[in-house]
């Protein structure tokens, strides 16, 4: 609460993530006041498919923000006074497609990480000149099923609705950003407090589109070349926006109406901001996968290893634009998730510190969660999931153990390619002349997951005291718009309470082997996606 005399100030943050949303308040001073978290159904109507239901998402935003406000009023906090700016961070990557005269979703979102589009993929690098990375000088990205561009051209090409609308002039689509804005700036029919009329807001930021495969890195618009290569018309396509300026405000239906959207960023991108990473320094956020970011500062970094060219944030309309390179990992914390709900070999993700800590070493197992395929930097979407290196020695505590360390190893081979594309001169140093990897999400609560991290890594990892960073990242956003934080007072470390460092304790000769033993495992993994039963 503020102090006497002094008004109370609060920013916002919308989390709408892959499994979950939550409604983060902060303070003044960018302390989590408040929150409210829900977990929404995920579909899975084909092996390799993963969908979401578009009006589930947005119903989860609208009871997360309620449940938080009634928490705040129950705590003596005045936030409907108080409360200047929120801001959106979401899941990237995933494709909604609506209708502009209903406001209805023509059919599921499909997420992320869902593989659909691989024989689209496959087609398209047979048919462009430059292949797989076809586009990557233009958009920074190759040809894969991770991006929306190719979720998009399959629900074009394969669902009646969507191929109407798109004929009829009445499509609209999006990132979850997108139809998170859509909707609370009015969508149809929407009104402001005072009952005049609201227009849903089209648009979405430069970090979502950046991961479209079809925004142009350096003018920050949609690429007419690839669009005219996809057959994609740019009527459907939201207007670009930067991650810091007034969207519009709330509309009435929804809680805390008439409130300025003022900020929006891809989470990752969000996670970067909250980190306070600035040129030469890297995050690696743990949550259903994990995403490693390096700020390569203002410009574009081409990758010859396997790595993403991206936006890092551009915070105004008219400053610069800071760019990253990218390595992602589809799966990460829900390998647990696929332990405890699909095994059941535990019955909460909080379980498997203790269950992996039971055993001294993972006894010669290596599990490589290639789930849907493998993503950076190996790229194979014909990698499938496998356990390998198990005798009758081999116990649950040894496969939680080997799930841990396959997140830590996933996450070096990402920071062993940003090494060689960034070079010595691109990453920034403690003064004691080692590498820091800053790190955040869910998943990093657990301390033996950080310990692992920093000896199969050889440098030390650093933990924020708020490891949700990717909530603070959109709320700093938002807050620098309204004018609650200048851009000097958020990266002299407005949020920089104490952290936690963990240090390598493992020698150079034991990582090297435990390193090589996991790239055969990696290679063990290839071309399985034919298997029959």
């Amino acid at each position: 609460m503020a102090g006497k005399g002094e008004e109370e100030v609060y920013v916002a943050s919308i989390d709408q993530g892959t499994t979950s949303t939550r409604f983060i308040i902060y303070d003044r001073h960018a302390r989590p006041v408040v929150s409210h978290q829900l977990e929404f159904k995920q579909h899975y109507p084909e092996a390799g498919w993963v969908e979401h239901d578009p009006m589930e998402i947005m119903e989860s935003v609208k009871i997360c923000m309620a449940e938080t406000l009634g928490k705040a009023a129950a705590n003596g906090l005045n936030v409907d006074a108080g409360l200047k700016a929120i801001g959106i961070t979401n899941q990237r990557e995933t494709t909604v497609m609506w209708s502009k005269s209903t406001g209805r979703p023509l059919y599921n979102a499909i997420v992320w990480m869902d593989v659909r589009t691989s024989s689209i993929c496959r087609r398209l690098e047979s048919e462009l000149s430059g292949g797989r990375t076809h586009f990557v000088e233009t958009c920074g990205l190759p040809i894969s099923t991770y991006f929306s561009a190719l979720k998009l051209l399959w629900l074009m090409e394969n669902v009646d609705a969507v191929k109407a609308a798109v004929q009829a002039g009445d499509a609209l689509f999006g990132t979850i950003d997108t139809w998170l804005i859509w909707n609370l700036t009015g969508g149809i029919g929407g009104k402001d407090r005072d009952g005049k009329e609201l227009l849903g807001q089209h648009v979405t930021d430069c970090s979502n589109a950046s991961r479209t495969m079809l925004m142009n890195l350096k003018a920050l618009d949609w690429d007419k070349t690839i669009l005219e290569a996809l057959g994609i018309p740019a009527g459907i396509l939201p207007k670009i926006i930067s991650n810091s300026e007034k969207i519009g405000v709330v509309a009435s239906g929804f809680p805390l109406a008439g409130v300025s959207i003022s900020g929006c960023l891809g989470d990752q991108h969000a996670a970067m901001l909250g980190q306070l990473c600035q040129k030469g320094e890297a995050k690696s956020t743990y949550g259903t996968g994990a995403f490693i970011l390096l700020n390569t500062g203002e410009e574009v970094t081409q990758s010859s290893h396997g790595l993403l060219s991206t936006v890092a944030y551009k915070l105004g309309p008219d400053v610069p634009t800071n760019y990253a390179l990218e390595g992602s990992i589809a799966i990460a914390g829900a390998a647990v998730q696929w332990l405890r709900d699909s095994l059941g070999i535990i019955s909460s993700a909080a379980e498997i510190e203790g269950l992996a800590g039971s055993v001294q070493d993972s006894g010669g197992i290596y599990f490589v969660p290639a789930f849907n395929g493998l993503f950076a930097p190996w790229w194979r979407d014909d990698a499938r999931g496998i356990c390998i290196g198990i005798t009758r020695f081999t116990n649950k505590g040894h496969i939680a153990r080997a799930v841990l360390e396959s997140m830590c190893f996933q996450v070096n081979d990402v920071l062993s390619s940003m090494h060689k594309d960034a070079g010595e001169a691109g990453e920034v140093k403690s003064a004691e002349g080692e590498f820091l990897l800053r790190v955040d999400g869910g998943a990093t609560v657990n301390n033996l997951l950080m310990q692992i991290q920093a000896d199969l890594l050889g440098s030390p990892v650093v933990r924020p005291a708020d490891i949700e960073t990717t909530a603070l990242g959109a709320a700093y956003a938002a807050g620098l718009a309204a004018g609650v934080w200048t851009k000097e007072e958020i990266f002299a470390g407005l949020h920089k309470d104490n952290t936690t460092v963990f240090r390598p304790k493992l020698d150079d000769a034991h990582r090297k082997k435990r390193g090589d033993s996991w790239y055969k495992a990696v290679s063990r993994s290839f071309d399985l996606a034919d298997l029959s039963l």
